[in-house]
C-alpha cells in the first residue's frame, strides 16, 4: 500500500525583549544559525498505521523584533524546509520532500516565501505572551495567535497550530481516504536574538 507523503509548513517564530534606557537601536534581529523551528504533521485514518507521522526542519531566513513598536517580523523560504524522518529510507523521504514542496502541497515555486508579521504582542505575565499577526503561506494570508515564553533573556520558545485547509492547503489522502495527513500541523519554535 502507498504511504501518504506530505508536509505542509510553516512558519516562525516570536520573540520579545526589554532593550535598556538609551540602546542605539530598537530592532533585533534573529540569531537564525541558533533558532530551530519544526513543523510536526500526523496521520490519521483507519490505515494509519501504515503510513508515517512527519517531522520538518522550517529554518528561519530572517527575523527581528523591534521593541520600539513592539512587533516581530518572521521570513521562511518554503523551498528550504527539509523533511528529517530518520526512520524513513533515503527514497521514501525524497519523494514527500517532492510532495511538499510540490504544487499538491506547498507549490514553492509559485509560493516561494512564508512570513509572519505580528499585529498585537500581549504579555500575559513576567515570561509568558501571546502573539497576533498574519501568517502569508501558500499565497493566502490569515491571522494566527500563539504562545511565547521567554526562556531566559534573548531566548523563546513556542508553538502553535496551523490548519491547511484554511490556506487553501488539500490534506493528502490515499486509499480514499483510508489514509490522509490531519489537517491541523503543529508548529514549534526555539528562537535566539542575536548579541
Amino acid at each position: 500500500m502507498k504511504r501518504f507523503c506530505w508536509i505542509p509548513v510553516m512558519m516562525f517564530a516570536v520573540t520579545i525583549v526589554t532593550v535598556p534606557s538609551g540602546a542605539q537601536s530598537s530592532r533585533h534581529a534573529f540569531d537564525v544559525q541558533h533558532s530551530k523551528m519544526t513543523v510536526d504533521v500526523a496521520k490519521r485514518g483507519l490505515f494509519s498505521f501504515l503510513a508515517d507521522n512527519h517531522e520538518i526542519d522550517a529554518p528561519i531566513t530572517s527575523g527581528s523584533y523591534d521593541s520600539a513598536s513592539n512587533s516581530v517580523e518572521v521570513i521562511v523560504d518554503a523551498a528550504k524546509l527539509r523533511v528529517l524522518d530518520p526512520k524513513l529510507a533515503p527514497d521514501r523521504r525524497n519523494t514527500v520532500q517532492a510532495n511538499m514542496t510540490g504544487p499538491q502541497v506547498l507549490d514553492a515555486e509559485k509560493y516561494p516565501t512564508i512570513s509572519f508579521r505580528s499585529t498585537k504582542v500581549v504579555p500575559v505575565d513576567a515570561s509568558r505572551l501571546t502573539v497576533t499577526g498574519d501568517l502569508t503561506l501558500h499565497g493566502q494570508t490569515h491571522p494566527v495567535t500563539f504562545q511565547v515564553v521567554k526562556k531566559d533573556d534573548g531566548h523563546f520558545a513556542g508553538s502553535a497550530t496551523v490548519r491547511q485547509t484554511a490556506f487553501g492547503i488539500t490534506p493528502i489522502k490515499i486509499a480514499g481516504g483510508a489514509v490522509s495527513v490531519r489537517d491541523d500541523v503543529t508548529v514549534q519554535f526555539e528562537i535566539a536574538l542575536a548579541a
